[in-house]
């Protein structure tokens, strides 16, 4: 009897995780359920959530589905609570596999569960997680009911910052703009009392806000701080929204290599960890980028992936499937019924929405053939006019740098700091930077300063973001840039290469010198020698 169970568990379970051609008898994964199966109830849950953190979920899906599947003792309340932690964690499994009919079901599973003890925070989660779903088939109304019921009974800040976050998404989605940054707000303030999961994509959807109401600079700021934020988190999902976001920026900035490079991130990302639904914006990015530079084919080639992937991620299907089970669900609860979609009005909207696609391309199609190369050649014009604006700029600061060094030093002599321990610091500081053997020497480090001057690494850090206003790093990148200027301006560098140069100066990676000179000077090396050249 228990063999006949286990096999048709293991039938369920295989099918669920890995699709009907996955093969359910295969020795180890039998293997692997029978020693699950042997574990208590806690030790169980325990381990799930282990591999759950590892982000090993077909595992964690095993364990969680074991033990929902387990007899349950109503009394237990610690059980309950796992079990419907559970199917939390089913639910978000099916989420970030872009299956929202079976990720809905579980949310509600897990919702009775609440509803019948008095989980208020977990409810809440539920109630979030379901105003999620709604919130990607722009059901705006019913996702801020939801976020707004988890809103109400939550008494978890960390929770608390997710919802807040999620109502300023949804008010942005809307249109409404003012009660979008009201929400986000809230939730930054939530969020620097305690720390939150959350708190990378709050600063993405900040980013975003201020990127879509052309505030570049504060976009800009919030998406590296997001970007920073979701590396430490080690959250590959958050990260890869990010990039996906920058992406975008750049473009409107027609930085057409900044934004491929990002997209170019977030596409790898999102295809090594299935996120579906951020592939397909990288296939979106990808075909204006290539539209731009004026590849139609390509664009088209672009653009006919993100259509495709587009539909099995939103597809109208899905979402009368999840509604269905929502009123099934309220009949249960409250005996009413919640409005029936219009099943003819769904049929037109999508009719007229693949109308409307298969227009635009063939219209964008022959507008692109038809005057693509004149759209190019402005576009490339006018970004080469804008970067050599920038090039003469660094030109003049370089001079104004090798001319200048003592009025420099009076100037920071005059900041913060205004102990005569701390200015001698400045001091010592400066005259050693100016020292190129020392600062491009790749061993060069903070330690190594702090050693020189009779100090500390703390101190050292302390002087000189409160003076100069720059970590370490960039303290020592702007030396070693400004260093890289001067040889791009010598004779001598005829018979080196960018690369010979990044030594030199004391990087280790021409990648991480790229990088380096693009945030110093906002030009990249190749550019900055090539507008020389002309110059």
């Amino acid at each position: 009897m228990l063999k006949k169970s286990l096999n048709i568990l293991l039938t369920v379970l295989s099918v669920a995780v890995y699709g009907q051609n996955f093969n359910p008898v295969l020795p180890q994964k039998k293997e692997i359920i029978e020693n699950f199966m042997q574990l208590s109830r806690i030790k169980l849950f325990d381990t799930a959530n282990y591999y759950y953190d590892k982000n090993s979920l077909d595992t964690a899906f095993i364990c969680y589905s074991l033990l929902i599947n387990t007899s349950q003792i109503a009394s237990d309340i610690a059980q309950q609570k796992n079990v419907a932690n559970a199917y939390n964690k089913i639910a978000n499994i099916y989420y970030d596999m872009c299956d929202y009919h079976n990720a809905y079901s579980f949310y509600l599973k897990g919702l009775e569960i609440c509803e019948k003890t008095d989980y208020e925070d977990l409810k809440s989660k539920f109630l979030n997680n379901i105003g999620n779903i709604y919130k990607i088939f722009k059901k705006y109304d019913i996702a801020k009911s939801y976020y707004t019921k988890a809103l109400e009974i939550t008494i978890d800040s960390s929770i608390m910052v997710g919802i807040l976050n999620n109502m300023g998404a949804v008010e942005f989605d809307d249109g409404k703009k003012d009660n979008a940054l009201y929400y986000y707000k809230e939730s930054m303030k939530v969020s620097k009392i305690i720390e939150s999961k959350v708190r990378p994509v709050l600063l993405s959807n900040i980013a975003l806000f201020y990127h879509r109401t052309e505030q570049n600079d504060s976009a800009f700021h919030y998406y590296n701080l997001a970007l920073n934020e979701s590396e430490n988190n080690k959250d590959l999902r958050s990260k890869a929204l990010v990039l996906t976001n920058m992406s975008d920026f750049y473009l409107k900035q027609n930085m057409l290599d900044s934004a491929y490079y990002y997209v170019d991130l977030s596409k790898i990302l999102a295809m090594e960890n299935n996120f579906s639904f951020l592939l397909a914006e990288n296939y979106r990015t990808l075909s204006r980028i290539e539209e731009s530079k004026g590849n139609i084919k390509r664009a088209f080639e672009y653009y006919k992936s993100y259509t495709n992937l587009k539909d099995s991620v939103y597809g109208i299907e899905k979402y009368s499937e999840i509604n269905q089970l929502q009123r099934l669900h309220d009949i249960s609860k409250t005996n009413q019924l919640i409005e029936k979609l219009v099943i003819e009005k769904q049929v037109k909207e999508r009719t007229i929405y693949y109308k409307n696609i298969i227009w635009y391309i063939t219209l964008g199609v022959l507008f692109l053939v038809i005057i693509g190369l004149i759209v190019f050649y402005l576009q490339n014009r006018k970004i080469n006019k804008a970067y050599k604006v920038l090039f003469e700029k660094n030109i003049e600061l370089v001079e104004l740098n090798n001319k200048t060094p003592e009025i420099n030093r009076q100037k920071y002599k005059k900041s913060a700091l205004s102990s005569d321990l701390q200015n001698e610091m400045v001091n010592k500081i400066l005259n050693f930077m100016e020292d190129v053997t020392l600062v491009c020497d790749p061993e060069f480090s903070i330690n190594k300063l702090a050693m020189m001057t009779g100090s500390n690494h703390g101190y050292i850090s302390q002087v000189i973001n409160t003076v100069f206003k720059k970590n370490f790093n960039s303290f020592l990148n702007s030396y070693r840039i400004s260093e890289a200027q001067r040889i791009f301006s010598t004779p001598e560098f005829k018979l080196i290469t960018i690369e010979t140069v990044s030594n030199q100066v004391g990087f280790n990676s021409v990648n991480t010198f790229r990088n380096a000179f693009r945030e110093v000077t906002g030009v990249t090396p190749s550019f900055y020698v090539k507008s020389m050249k002309n110059n």
